[in-house]
């Protein structure tokens, strides 16, 4: 497994818990914290969320406490999640975040902060030979109500060696 530091919102675990892809989560990171505000945020979700489910599972990688915010980031009116996420990784600069909402990739990349979004991990599952296929996963995601640019998937079909449907 290669070394990956990660530090994770609520978007991208609500929608890899939606295609059944959590449980690969540790197979692909050698560090993965979801702050407190993120696991309030899934934990207020539906019952038979899988999401939810699953953070009943995973406690080992929950913090045991919210990170301080940092000033700039808290500037950004982003949710609490995002929040939290991009100010722990920006105090400690080994981790990606993983997040999907715009506004917050681009808080974090104006931090310096390395971003990853759910089609990100999805690329990394197959690249580290946990995904046979990419795209039915995209087309799942999106059957599912994930937004997603046409070209984007296009993009993503193309880095995945794979036929876009």
């Amino acid at each position: 497994m290669a070394e990956r530091r990660w530090v994770i919102n609520a978007s991208p675990l609500i929608l890899l818990g939606k295609v059944n892809l959590l449980d690969l989560l540790p197979r692909i990171t050698s560090n993965l914290l979801i702050p407190p505000a993120v696991v309030e945020e899934v934990q207020g979700g539906l019952k038979d969320d899988p999401a939810r489910n699953w953070l009943s599972r995973a406690t080992p990688f929950f913090m045991t406490t919210a990170p301080a915010l940092h000033p700039t980031v808290a500037a950004w009116n982003l949710g609490k999640g995002e929040t939290e996420v991009i100010s722990y990784a920006v105090r400690s600069m080994e981790y990606t975040v993983i997040i999907d909402d715009i506004a917050a990739r681009n808080c974090a990349m104006s931090m310096g902060v390395s971003t990853q979004g759910t089609l990100g991990v999805l690329l990394l599952l197959k690249k580290d030979g946990l995904l046979e296929r990419v795209m039915p996963f995209v087309e799942d995601l999106q059957s599912r109500g994930m937004r997603i640019d046409s070209s984007l998937v296009a993009k993503i079909g193309m880095l995945a060696g794979e036929d876009v449907g």
